[in-house]
């Protein structure tokens, strides 16, 4: 297929979409469900990058507002509540303590930042603040005994890599196509043909396509495809990108809880610790310079120890480096405003949509963060849909996305978390012959999506808990081509499987 259109696409698209993060697809999906043709491309696996390396929380960012990012705060926390309903399977509502450590910030200044956390958007159904005695707690056991006050907030928690395959899913239901391991390696702005573009496949097969719009949603890669792979007429303006690195790592439970925690460190920033994977606990994260290749990100030994170092200051049993057993790392390309901090740099995001008269436009997307990508791709779809002729309106703030709709299975929805619980409640009566800890894992993996999975036979136990029908399923429907795809993107069974066990997984596929 070198240098030939590929037999299978149409021969002009509306737009071609460079990047499957999480923006990527967001207005891939967005612009489909206007009507429009859609091709979308990601040079690797779906959410391979960034979007797999978040601290995996819908949150409006409560120490933004120390940076005074009202209109950011305000913004992500209206989204919260949305995002929730969509997909009750991939979300949830988590609830965060944070203990008062009057050295750090003054309880006045905590009480007054959570009040506006709590009114700068309207809450339906997540509850509000509260002030916690410790020592009378169930959050407060494992703690230094010196906290003696903290407050709890509501925010949320996602699969962030799974949200990613399901609105690409959504994309593809709604008529666009996806094509993952395909970079766009060249593209070319013509008088009267729009974009010529050129992607190449993994296997080194070239085919081209047209396209009447592009989008840039390439992530950390973002000014560098357009730097290097963007011929166009014309020097448009370029947008800094500031890389930082944010890097996370597992260890074993440190509470039993279901309970957050947030924790202010000496530095001024804050520390993430999440109940993970029902056995771990997941603590996040770093802010740090990236200066290196962009696609091979690695959490150093400095950042190991301090996440460790600042987590001991808070729990009784410290946190050690030989506590941990996973580490995973990714670069947020971050508007460059001039922060010299990286954690104080803005984590809103800009559209730069560059339309010459009579020419197709391109469309840039800069920055941006998990909690609003909803709104970026509806904000993008705004700009961009009326220069294709295309009026339909926003339509994805009330969409469910796939297997978010659960109403087969419990009828009416009534609030996210408690669906979520009616609805394993169906599965385990309606197939006793299936154990519930898979039951569980399938229903929120997949939510309604798991009629597919239970039509079929199980197959082969190619692992614990792994079954031949979900990697057939992943395989088929998600895009999934590799173990290292289905262990620790569709899944995060890797934590769970011995190292043999992860090997039958890959070879299952190869």
């Amino acid at each position: 297929m070198t240098a030939a259109a590929h037999p299978r696409l149409p021969e002009v698209f509306d737009a071609l979409v460079v990047g499957g993060g999480i923006n990527g697809v967001g207005v891939a999906r967005d612009l489909a469900g206007r009507g429009l043709s859609v091709l979308l491309c990601e040079q690797h696996d779906l959410a391979s990058h960034t979007s797999s390396a978040s601290s995996k929380l819908i949150h409006g960012g409560l120490r933004y507002l120390e940076h005074y990012e009202f209109r950011l705060v305000a913004k992500a926390l209206a989204e919260r509540e949305v995002l929730l309903k969509s997909a009750p399977h991939l979300m949830r509502s988590l609830r965060f303590v944070m203990p008062l450590d009057e050295r750090m910030r003054p309880a006045w200044l905590i009480r007054a930042g959570l009040f506006l956390y709590d009114h700068l958007a309207k809450r339906e159904w997540l509850p509000g603040t509260e002030r916690l005695k410790l020592r009378q707690h169930p959050t407060g056991a494992p703690l230094q005994a010196r906290l003696k006050t903290g407050f709890a907030y509501s925010d949320g928690w996602v699969d962030d890599a799974r949200l990613v395959v399901a609105c690409a899913q959504d994309a593809v239901a709604r008529g666009a196509t996806v094509l993952t391991r395909t970079a766009c390696v060249d593209a070319r702005r013509e008088a009267d043909l729009g974009w010529q573009l050129r992607l190449r496949h993994v296997s080194g097969n070239e085919f081209m396509v047209r396209a009447r719009a592009l989008v840039n949603a390439a992530g950390p890669w973002a000014a560098q495809f357009l730097a290097e792979h963007v011929k166009q007429g014309g020097v448009p303006e370029r947008r800094n990108l500031r890389l930082v690195k944010g890097s996370h790592i597992v260890v074993p439970q440190c509470f039993t809880h279901d309970h957050a925690y947030i924790f202010q460190n000496p530095d001024g920033r804050i520390l993430f610790a999440i109940p993970y994977e029902g056995r771990f606990t997941l603590i996040g994260t770093t802010d740090v310079e990236h200066r290196g290749p962009i696609g091979h990100v690695r959490i150093s030994e400095d950042e190991i120890a301090y996440l460790c170092a600042q987590a001991s200051r808070y729990f009784t049993q410290p946190v050690t480096p030989g506590d941990v057993l996973w580490t995973y790392a990714g670069v947020r390309p971050l508007l460059d405003d001039e922060h010299g901090n990286p954690a104080e740099v803005t984590r809103d995001y800009r559209l730069e949509l560059e339309a010459p008269e009579g020419a197709a436009p391109l469309l840039n997307l800069w920055g941006g963060k998990l909690t609003t990508f909803r709104r970026l791709a509806e904000d993008a779809a705004d700009l961009l849909a009326p220069r294709l002729g295309n009026s339909r309106g926003a339509w994805t703030r009330g969409a469910l996305l796939p297997g978010g709709d659960l109403s087969t299975w419990i009828g009416l929805p009534q609030q996210p978390d408690a669906d979520f619980e009616r609805f394993v409640a169906a599965l385990t009566a309606q197939h006793p012959g299936h154990p519930p800890p898979l039951l569980r894992r399938w229903a929120h993996a997949y939510g309604s999506a798991i009629a597919t999975l239970l039509a079929a036979p199980l197959g082969n136990e190619i692992a614990p808990g792994v079954f031949e029908a979900e990697l057939a399923y992943l395989r088929d429907h998600e895009w999934a081509r590799t173990g290292e795809d289905v262990l620790w993107r569709r899944s995060k069974l890797g934590l769970h499987l011995s190292e043999a066990e992860r090997a039958r997984v890959a070879a299952w596929f190869s």
